[in-house]
């Protein structure tokens, strides 16, 4: 069972989806949830289906007291690095929250301080905390939503099915058709690789 609130206090749950991707942004989502929010669906957005998480991110949205929803693209990755486009969407969805958090809760063991407001990290968060995993839901359903766009673009990574992660069939696309101008130039994209040409 998740945990509501740490603290009987405003308290902002904040994740990121995308961070393993090879392609795409890390896209961030910041969520504070009201103290009578019940909802037996909302778990681990890991541990969700992909209908389950679509389903939830209504109602995340129109229960929620206010949240916010950030894409760090890839050029900012390469450029700043993955740990710290991370951090950098974390704080760019918390500064679109309505109402200041008196407290903020976030998924995994990086973080950096945000104004001053205390924060705690928390491994594995999103099974662990309501606000956490409502985060964990928008970051993925926005991300997923993204990368099901920009397969329009070029099918031929099939980033609708693996979103961008590191699938077998998604390394032999780029071993045959190279780069798109949507991978991150900064990650392996191949095992094997040293150095690519772009």
């Amino acid at each position: 069972m998740l945990k509501h609130h740490l603290h009987k206090i405003l308290e902002a749950g904040t994740d990121e989806a995308g961070r393993g991707c090879l392609a795409g942004p890390v896209t961030a989502a910041a969520v504070i949830l009201p103290e009578d929010f019940t909802n037996t669906t909302l778990n681990d957005s890991k541990q969700l289906s992909e209908q389950r998480r679509k389903l939830l991110r209504p109602v995340v949205e129109e229960q929620a007291l206010c949240y916010g929803v950030c894409h760090v693209f890839e050029a900012e990755i390469d450029e700043i690095n993955i740990l710290n486009a991370s951090i950098t969407g974390m704080h760019r969805a918390i500064d679109q929250l309505s109402v200041i958090p008196e407290f903020i809760l976030v998924d995994g063991n990086r973080f950096r301080p945000y104004k001053n407001i205390p924060h705690e990290c928390i491994i594995k968060g999103d099974g662990k905390y309501m606000s956490i995993a409502a985060a964990s839901v928008l970051a993925k359903t926005y991300r997923d939503a993204y990368m099901e766009k920009i397969h329009e673009e070029f099918p031929m990574y099939n980033w609708k099915k693996n979103k961008g992660y590191p699938t077998k069939e998604h390394r032999e696309a780029i071993r045959k058709y190279g780069a798109s101008k949507y991978h991150r130039k900064s990650f392996r994209l191949l095992p094997e690789q040293l150095k690519l040409e772009f």
